[in-house]
């Protein structure tokens, strides 16, 4: 084996004689591998016993472009060109200099021109098509990579391209048409069923996407693609137990991933069958421990069941993990909320702010908070920067209402109440649930007699 007897050699000292094809071999085989040391000594003997060899300077080439060496790789190229103008490896290794170099159009030339001297199309098909995804002209890539398929009806690489061009365009029905045609060919391909299947999937057609998922893991049992979408497309239709033996399927074929825990256990959740969900929630964190969409679903479980306690727990995790996601910070007021930690809650609401949810019910659970621990004028603080953005929410003015009452600025509360009641009269009975004092004053309750009589 060339292989064995070149690394012999290298151990000994000794000098064997390669043929060409035996060199190529070698150096393809190092490159392949990465060892690219071992490349250069193959290379460097290989000219010392074959000088003339163009193949061997062209490998010279691909080594300089690997270690990116494109200065040395150009001027070696110009040499090799000058003394084999028809070799359309020259050319493919110029497209491969202008693409490093951005020059994806110049690359195209190049390809078109290797295209008339080479006998193997498919490579040269394939890397315009890549050129031209780099252009983001994806009709023309699909051309390149259809044209790879007609030569080769078993060349997947192509038909993933030409359904990444489809999507790219957000072209599904011609992407199902297209796929449909190769199927007519090819009827037993399960990469193409696949495909139609993630097609029908985008376009939230379930039936016929299962329909798909179903051919592609008929044909290949072991496709384990074919079962994840096949699992997810069930539980889009509602059928959760048997989109969780479909997700099991993935588990026996392959190691077991997180991502498939958490669907097992959220599938699980919406069966109510909340002990599993909590089982495979854990499974999920233990397999990836930084996967915060796990402890945040461990979290949102524990909150539903109103066990507080836990739900904290977990969200420490998440929060740990991502302590940028607002979601998580809401969640986290939440909780403290019910544990009655109000200065925590806080702390969530401002939190929520700093991260950009400025939602309505973040300003107004942060007012309600700060008014309960008696702290008026940072609540009135909040609800103004509320109002600012928010304009004609009876929520806020009722509020708005209660504060200005309480910090003795009775003018702008009868401002307030008015506004809201223009808004909502019969949302005025929020002022009885937060500020009873402010309700039961006379002048309030007069306004607000007088102004259901005007409505009437």
């Amino acid at each position: 084996m060339p292989l064995l007897k070149f690394e012999s050699m290298l151990k000994t000292n000794n000098i064997y004689f390669f043929d060409l094809v035996e060199f190529e071999e070698i150096i393809v085989h190092y490159l392949d591998v990465g060892k690219i040391s071992l490349a250069k000594k193959a290379i460097k003997l290989g000219l010392e016993q074959h000088p003339e060899s163009i193949d061997l300077k062209l490998l010279m080439v691909e080594l300089h472009l690997t270690e990116n060496e494109v200065d040395k790789a150009t001027v070696l190229l110009k040499k090799i060109e000058l003394s084999s103008p028809n070799n359309d490896e020259v050319f493919i290794q110029k497209a491969t200099i202008n693409s490093k170099k951005g020059f994806h159009k110049e690359a195209l030339l190049n390809l078109e021109q290797a295209l008339t001297f080479t006998d193997d199309k498919i490579d040269v098909w394939s890397l315009m098509g890549m050129e031209y995804l780099y252009l983001d002209d994806y009709r023309n890539a699909r051309i390149s990579f259809a044209n790879c398929i007609e030569a080769d009806y078993e060349d997947y690489s192509a038909l993933y391209n030409i359904v990444y061009c489809f999507d790219m365009q957000k072209e599904h029905q011609e992407a199902i048409h297209y796929l449909k045609s190769y199927i007519d060919i090819n009827p037993y391909c399960e990469v193409a069923w696949h495909q139609i299947g993630r097609q029908y999937f985008v376009l939230e057609n379930y039936k016929e996407a299962l329909i798909a998922f179903d051919y592609a893991v008929l044909i290949d049992e072991s496709f384990l693609g074919g079962y994840l979408e096949k699992a997810k497309t069930l539980e889009q239709l509602g059928k959760y137990q048997d989109a969780i033996d479909n997700y099991l399927i993935t588990i026996e074929l392959d190691d077991p991933t997180a991502y498939v825990y958490l669907r097992i256990g959220e599938c699980y959740e919406k069966l109510e069958k909340l002990e599993a969900a909590v089982s495979y929630y854990k499974k999920a964190v233990h397999e990836d421990p930084l996967l915060d969409k796990g402890w945040i679903l461990l979290t949102n479980l524990y909150f539903e069941q109103e066990h507080y306690q836990k739900s904290a727990y977990y969200l420490a995790k998440a929060l740990k993990i991502d302590e940028d996601n607002a979601l998580y910070w809401r969640r986290y007021a939440e909780i403290n909320l019910r544990l009655s930690f109000f200065e925590e809650a806080v702390v969530g609401f401002n939190s929520c702010l700093k991260l950009g949810d400025s939602s309505p019910e973040i300003y107004i659970g942060l007012t309600d908070v700060l008014s309960f621990l008696g702290e008026f004028d940072d609540a009135l603080k909040v609800l103004l920067e509320a109002q600012k953005v928010y304009k004609d929410i009876a929520e806020i003015e009722y509020r708005l209402v209660g504060l200005f009452f309480i910090l003795n600025k009775e003018k702008y509360a009868f401002i307030h109440l008015i506004r809201g009641m223009e808004i909502d009269y019969e949302y005025h009975t929020i002022l009885n649930e937060l500020y009873p004092s402010v309700y039961d004053h006379v002048e309030v309750q007069k306004l607000l007699k007088n102004y259901k009589k005007a409505i009437e």
